[in-house]
């Protein structure tokens, strides 16, 4: 039941990656661009980029800029795209599993 699971999954997967990568892309040219606007680290912008997209929000880094925070806001409203999307795939490879169960 795991190994249908897993693969239904897969299978749902490249059905949405090219909407899932081009989310992904979305959130990391904001994250470059917050990077440049606030001169922050590459590896704390990413971060910062991963904590707000995956609505974390850990606050030990905040933007001071107004375009930095706009884009923040970008970067958020993209995680919650990027989160609906994982879960609906998930929701939809466990009713493949379970209609193959069934079978």
């Amino acid at each position: 039941m795991r190994r249908l699971f897993f693969v239904s999954l897969l299978q749902q997967l490249r059905v949405v990656w090219p909407i899932l990568s081009g989310v992904i892309s979305v959130m990391v040219a904001c994250g470059l661009v917050i990077w440049r606007i606030e001169d922050w680290r590459l590896d704390e912008a990413l971060y910062f980029t991963f904590v707000t997209g995956l609505t974390i929000g850990y606050g030990d880094f905040s933007p001071k800029h107004v375009s930095a925070r706009v884009l923040a806001l970008v970067i958020g409203f993209a995680g919650i795209v990027l989160t609906g999307l994982v879960a609906a795939v998930a929701v939809k490879a466990l009713g493949a599993t379970d209609q193959r169960d069934e079978e």
